[in-house]
């Protein structure tokens, strides 16, 4: 897996940690060591529980490394996802809870999805597996959104299915 800490967006920070697997299920390590995102793209993710303290930059763990085409800036992007909060793994919107053909479209760079998230995708190439850790100030700040409450630290699991 490989692992980037973004502050302020604009300093990448790169780790390869090794990935592992996990009996029959092959998996990649998430943030905590302990816990496991799998890297079947056929099956919905999980997201892990944290008991460590959120992280105050944008962390990116490549959990499959795709092949295709690279997203970026300006692209149109297709995506499956699972949004959690990062101490519960507790789940608050999946596309894959819609079914499992189910995707979202995103242009990057044109807000129409929160910060992290936009900045999640960028770089990660179609058939990827990203898990992003999101700190409050670039998911939904202190007010927050729906079921988000204020100042809350979001995990998504992006599956990069489409590259236009």
């Amino acid at each position: 897996m490989t692992r980037r800490t973004v502050p302020g967006a604009f300093l990448a920070l790169s780790l390869f940690l090794p990935l592992t697997a996990c009996g029959e299920d092959d998996a990649a390590p998430a943030s905590s060591g302990a816990e496991v995102v799998t890297t079947d793209l056929s099956v919905a993710p999980e997201v892990p529980a944290s008991d460590e303290e959120p992280p105050t930059d944008l962390v990116i763990d490549d959990v499959v490394v795709g092949e295709g085409d690279e997203a970026v800036s300006g692209s149109t992007v297709e995506v499956k996802y699972v949004g959690a909060f990062y101490e519960t793994g507790e789940e608050f919107d999946s596309s894959w809870s819609r079914g499992e053909d189910t995707t979202l479209p995103v242009t990057l760079g044109s807000g129409g999805v929160i910060p992290g998230f936009d900045q999640g995708i960028t770089g990660m190439q179609e058939g990827g597996r990203r898990m992003v850790t999101i700190p409050s100030e670039l998911g939904y700040g202190a007010g927050g959104a729906g079921p988000i409450p204020g100042d809350a630290t979001l995990v998504f699991v992006i599956d990069l299915v489409d590259v236009s």
